[in-house]
């Protein structure tokens, strides 16, 4: 599978410059995905605005898929309560709300 459509066009560095800039953003607007060589080796791609942000998209979707997955992997299926997560962590529940309400008095 190929970020790039099924069949970009092809330039070699020469003919890319040749297209120009203005060219290739042109191309780029209307859709066209294209593959710049250097050799016969892909050195750089122009696509357009649209499709990079659809791609950015797909790479945070499939991101957030592995951490699920990372997580479905290693869940113990063991959970804590709030309670004992403040005191793993030295914090008293009371002292810490006295303290909020101390602090911000217009809470109540």
């Amino acid at each position: 599978m190929s970020i790039l459509r099924e069949n970009p066009t092809v330039l070699s560095v020469t003919e890319a410059t040749g297209k120009g800039v203005a060219g290739l953003v042109k191309a780029a607007e209307a859709g066209e995905d294209i593959m710049v060589e250097r050799h016969h080796k892909p050195v750089a791609a122009v696509i357009g605005v649209e499709r990079l942000r659809r791609l950015e998209e797909l790479e945070e979707d499939l991101l957030d898929g592995l951490l699920v997955l990372t997580r479905a992997a290693t869940d113990s299926g063991g959970r804590s309560s709030l309670d004992d997560m403040l005191r793993r962590f030295g914090v008293d529940r009371e002292a810490g709300r006295k303290g909020l309400d101390a602090e911000f008095p217009e809470r109540h």
